[in-house]
Formats: C-alpha cells, structure tokens, sequence
C-alpha cells in the first residue's frame, strides 16, 4: 500500500517509492527540492514534478553557485522558456534564495547541519492514519519559515516549507499503513 496522493500516476508512485520522505543531506539536492517546491507554490506537484527535467536544465543542474550569479540575460531566456513555469518573481526569488543558501551553507558548514538542526538530526515520525489527517504547515515548517523570510528567502512560506521538509524526509509524513513508512530510518540521517 501506499500513500493515496501517490496513485495518481507513473511519475508520482515512482517518486513517492524512492524519493519522497527519504532523508536527505545532500545539498545539491536540498536546494532542488527548495527551487522545485518553490515553485510549486499555487501548482500541484504533479505539474512541478512533470517538469522536473527542463527545471534542472534551465537551472544550471540545480546548482546554488551557478543560479546565484544569474543576471538580466538569464531571467530573460527563463521567462521565455516555454518548457518550465514562466514566473518572474519565482524566477528572481530562486537567484536571490540561491545566494541566502550559499550563505547559510557558509555559516553553518553546510545547508544540511542549518536544517537537520532544528530537528537534533532525527527525522520527525508522524504517525498519521489517513491521507486527511497530514497537515500543511506546522509549528516546525512555521519556524523554518519564519527564518528563512527573515534572512531573505521568497516563495517559501509555512506550506512550501512543509513540502519541503517531508520531501527531505526531515518529516516521515507518510501514512502508517503505506509500505515506505517502516522502511525509513527512524532516527539520524540516512547516509546518502
């Protein structure tokens, strides 16, 4: 069994079986979950997910380094590519997050010890029964949130956060009687 989100498709039964909830601490991957699920913001996942592969080519591969110097030329051909979503202000707000990111990874070593903080290194083990009962933000993600914005970050409010951390596995969200659930370490951070 699964979670019911994940029965839509393909892609997403694909993506929740070996991707969705697992924790991550690889920071690359962290700032693509944040670009995509910022993204996200007013979309389905579905559509975001869909796109996954002409975001990571548009976006350098996802890398922080790279988009941080992005300038007028870049978010010029990004508005006018047709194959992502086509929002200027998401489109700067991933520049400008790109460079709090560097920051934060300066700051702390890496954007994996800023984030796996907030949680002692122990992913969060909801215990939800059905689908109805899974929250979309929550004091953590509201915290997370709240710290970002405050350093700069855009697009990220308490609901993107939440994606996000049950994306990176910071919180096991799945529900109790789907097959992933068990099978995700229930404390410290997966070697990745």
């Amino acid at each position: 069994m699964r979670c019911d989100w994940a029965e839509t498709s393909d892609e997403m039964r694909e993506y929740h079986d070996t991707e969705w909830g697992t924790p991550q601490k690889n920071d690359l991957i962290l700032f693509e979950y944040i670009l995509l699920d910022s993204f996200q913001a007013g979309l389905s996942w579905a559509t975001i997910l869909h796109k996954r592969k002409s975001f990571q080519k548009a976006f350098s591969n996802f890398d922080p380094k790279r988009i941080a110097k992005y300038g007028t030329k870049e978010i010029t051909a990004l508005v006018n590519n047709k194959d992502i979503v086509r929002h200027k202000g998401k489109i700067e707000a991933t520049i400008g997050n790109a460079k709090i990111f560097l920051a934060i990874q300066k700051e702390y070593g890496s954007f994996s010890s800023y984030l796996w903080r907030w949680v002692s290194g122990t992913p969060v083990q909801s215990k939800w029964r059905k689908q109805e009962e899974v929250p979309t933000n929550t004091k953590l993600s509201d915290a997370i949130s709240k710290d970002l914005k405050a350093r700069g970050f855009r697009f990220f409010g308490s609901t993107i956060c939440y994606a996000f951390l049950q994306g990176s596995g910071v919180v096991n969200d799945h529900v109790t009687t789907c097959f992933r659930y068990a099978s995700l370490p229930q404390k410290g951070i997966a070697k990745i």
